[in-house]
């Protein structure tokens, strides 16, 4: 039997959908196929590198390089970004648009950290707010997003939700007495913010496709919040019961949506969660590493089979 044959046979079976047969049969046919994910992935991770030498070069050599120096690179930079950004970028729509050239994204993207470092270097040598971090994230966060809704890119999106999190702890932090419940209370508040914000976003036609965004950001600080909740010594019970609920919500809006990855998110958080309070006392540790070997590997399968059927319903 020869592969495509064989391709055909697991088709009928359902064994590998029909996306899965037309990929692999390109291959057996040695067609060329799309590696634009890979590319775009490698792309984005060659940007995050770039920077992360960048920050590290300013912070461990700006004090022989020199303050006029650094600034002027920096400056360079972070102009160069933004005017091709401006100048290469089509009318602006609600509606979601293709970026202008194929280096648009990554230019922005680039524009946007050296944004950061360059904040950060300024705090550091000048003080020009005297240590208030909370009103750099505020009015980052706030320029991240204007940039996000204006060029249509979900990357700096979460640039400025990560930047608008920032903003919610560093605050907390300025209260006489921080505890993990104001830090709990805090990311239930920045969930709702969110979470609303991105559903009248869409509801009023602006960028309704930035919806999943919105939803993936708020369903892992929601989880997470509600995990410390779970990992407490006392009063863990009623966090417990609420990480049910939002598992039960990220389930059902994966299977209605046909979004696999919130289905994973309510397996992964709940696997956590339920092995947290199954080995809150345990003292064996043979006990323990038998538990977590049988129960990853059956939380593996189970992830793989899900995986399988959603690609095989799409």
């Amino acid at each position: 039997m020869t592969i495509l044959a064989r391709l055909e046979q697991w088709k009928q079976e359902g064994s590998i959908s029909a996306d899965q047969h037309a990929q692999l049969a390109n291959v057996a046919r040695e067609e060329p196929f799309s590696l634009s994910l890979e590319l775009n992935v490698l792309l984005y991770a060659g940007v995050l590198a770039f920077v992360a030498g960048l920050g590290w070069t300013v912070a461990t050599w700006s004090q022989q390089l020199g303050d006029l120096l650094v600034l002027t690179v920096l400056g360079t930079i972070l102009a160069a970004c933004f005017w091709y950004s401006f100048s290469r970028a089509a009318a602006w729509t609600p509606k979601e648009q293709v970026a202008a050239s194929t280096l648009h994204d990554y230019v922005l993207y680039l524009g946007c950290l050296v944004w950061c470092i360059e904040l950060a270097y300024l705090e550091r040598r000048f003080h020009l707010l005297s240590g208030q971090w909370d009103l750099y994230l505020l009015v980052t966060a706030a320029f991240f997003f204007f940039l996000a809704y204006r060029f249509d890119n979900r990357f700096v999106l979460s640039l400025a939700l990560s930047s608008l999190a920032g903003w919610f702890g560093v605050t907390i932090s300025h209260l006489p007495s921080t505890q993990d419940a104001a830090y709990r209370v805090y990311a239930l508040v920045y969930c709702v913010v969110v979470g609303i914000g991105g559903v009248l976003a869409g509801r009023y036609g602006l960028k309704q496709h930035f919806l999943g965004t919105y939803l993936n950001i708020v369903a892992n600080v929601l989880f997470v919040a509600v995990l410390s909740g779970v990992f407490q010594r006392e009063g863990y019970g009623i966090w417990f019961m609420a990480l049910l609920v939002v598992i039960c919500a990220s389930l059902g809006w994966g299977i209605t949506q046909r979004q696999f990855v919130f289905v994973a998110y309510a397996a992964v958080y709940g696997y956590v969660g339920v092995s947290s309070l199954i080995l809150r006392n345990a003292n064996d540790s043979t006990f323990i590493l038998l538990y977590f070997v049988a129960t990853s590997v059956a939380m593996l399968v189970g992830l793989v089979t899900l995986a399988r059927r959603f690609g095989r319903s799409e």
